[in-house]
């Protein structure tokens, strides 16, 4: 009888609390056309298709969209665009939607504020594509609209983890002096520098899923390194962590998005000397985590009350160096390279918003006890291993490369050590983001 009672009790809390939440999610093709610019190159052939894809959560609530394409990055003016048309889609406000890149290094970068200034300057569509942008905007606010119209009801959320065993390592190589000897890229030929110790990473990947009683819904991966085995091919490709996400989605007919975590000081540079056959051999090793941490998921009933949505907005410092006068002096020089162009325009259009007091966005999602972090820029690892410290309690997630346009974030002690992640050409913010950074998760987290 207690056993009946119980059964029937579930049942209820199933069919009246828990059917305030419902699941959709969107799917649409993110290629570049060939001839149009790639991050590093014009577009010779598309490898495999890239997505834009995300995840609709509709509720009591306004609805949060999350969502993950394959392109290098969505910075400034491109992440309003995608933004505010998202929104007007399925009815809810800018600030619940996040915009996040995996980073592959054979797709497409876009800024609409870095072209606008170059097209000023007579260097327009050279680097970006507005064309491309207009389209997968335009795909994925028709997908929106039309997933909502079919969402399911969630009853359950699922939560796995997974060692991924030798695909990242930390790129900065310290030497006795405390500073940066040696970056170890994500291509690393010398097997010297490849011997060397993995370093500082996270080397797990964490799911969350989505469940309607038994079945599953949608799936979300989150796994913090550079996703690049090889580039500079002209073809476009999902490169490994795609090739793994493709995989699972085909392997279970289940929706998958993927996030790449705080990963701008991590790469494959230990496990990959650049070969083109080690792509299979990563993506093969980040599937079977992806296997690993599903077969390990564990369910739990979803309490449509703990869904939270928290954002913070911040003003991140100027690189130091940064100034207005240099960068348009590049820009008017018609002898500069082109990568020059480009980056005069990427710095030129931070300094801009920063004048203006633009701020960036960290965003938190609560669902039950996880907690799923949307951060800005290329962080290093270790706001993401901080994070975790913070909560201990929780399942703690992160998904970073969301406002592309102030590049690598590093640590403070980051910016003393040297090395390229944080010098001025790729990192347009200072030491003191840091302490901001790590203030607004401490908040969005609920720690003490």
């Amino acid at each position: 009888m207690n056993r009946l009672v119980f059964l029937l009790a579930t049942l209820w809390v199933h069919q009246n609390s828990l059917g305030q939440i419902r699941i959709s999610t969107f799917h649409v093709d993110a290629s570049p056309r060939i001839g149009s610019p790639l991050a590093y190159d014009p577009t010779i052939a598309i490898q495999n298709p890239l997505s834009c894809r995300g995840i609709i959560i509709q509720s009591s609530q306004k609805p949060v969209i999350l969502c993950s394409i394959d392109w290098l990055g969505v910075a400034n003016g491109s992440q309003t665009e995608f933004k505010e048309a998202f929104a007007a889609a399925a009815g809810t406000t800018t600030n619940r939607v996040s915009i996040h890149a995996v980073h592959q290094h054979d797709a497409p970068r876009c800024d609409a504020s870095a072209e606008k200034i170059l097209s000023q300057y007579g260097y327009g569509k050279k680097a970006y594509d507005p064309i491309l942008l207009n389209r997968v905007i335009s795909r994925s606010v028709e997908a929106i609209s039309k997933s909502m119209r079919s969402a399911q009801t969630v009853t359950h959320l699922g939560l796995g983890k997974a060692a991924v065993k030798m695909v990242a390592s930390n790129r900065r190589i310290l030497g006795p002096d405390g500073k940066v000897k040696i970056t170890r890229y994500t291509a690393t030929k010398d097997p010297a520098i490849r011997d060397l110790p993995v370093g500082t990473i996270d080397p797990f990947l964490k799911m969350i899923s989505f469940w309607n009683n038994s079945k599953p819904v949608a799936v979300l991966t989150f796994y913090a390194t550079h996703p690049q085995s090889y580039y500079r091919t002209g073809k476009a490709n999902v490169d490994f962590p795609g090739m793994a996400r493709n995989a699972r989605e085909q392997e279970t007919g289940i929706p998958h998005i993927h996030f790449n975590g705080a990963g701008g000081n991590i790469g494959a540079g230990k496990w990959n000397d650049g070969s083109p056959g080690n792509r299979k051999v990563l993506a093969k090793r980040v599937e079977v985590a992806m296997l690993t941490a599903w077969n390990s998921t564990e369910r739990e009933v979803i309490d449509a009350n703990s869904l939270k949505w928290q954002v913070i907005e911040s003003q991140l410092p100027l690189a130091r160096g940064l100034d207005k006068k240099t960068q348009i002096a590049v820009l008017e020089d018609r002898n500069e390279s082109d990568s020059n162009h480009l980056y005069a325009a990427k710095h030129l259009a931070w300094i801009n918003r920063t004048e203006t007091k633009q701020p960036v966005s960290s965003a938190c999602l609560t669902l039950n006890h996880s907690k799923t972090l949307l951060m800005p820029g290329e962080l290093f690892v270790e706001y993401q291993l901080e994070a975790q410290k913070m909560d201990p309690h929780s399942f703690v997630t992160m998904a970073a490369y969301s406002e592309y346009g102030c590049g690598y974030i590093g640590t403070k002690i980051g910016y003393s050590q040297g090395g390229y992640e944080t010098s001025p050409r790729a990192s347009r913010v200072g030491p003191g983001s840091e302490r901001i950074l790590m203030n607004a998760m401490n908040k969005l987290l609920g720690a003490n």
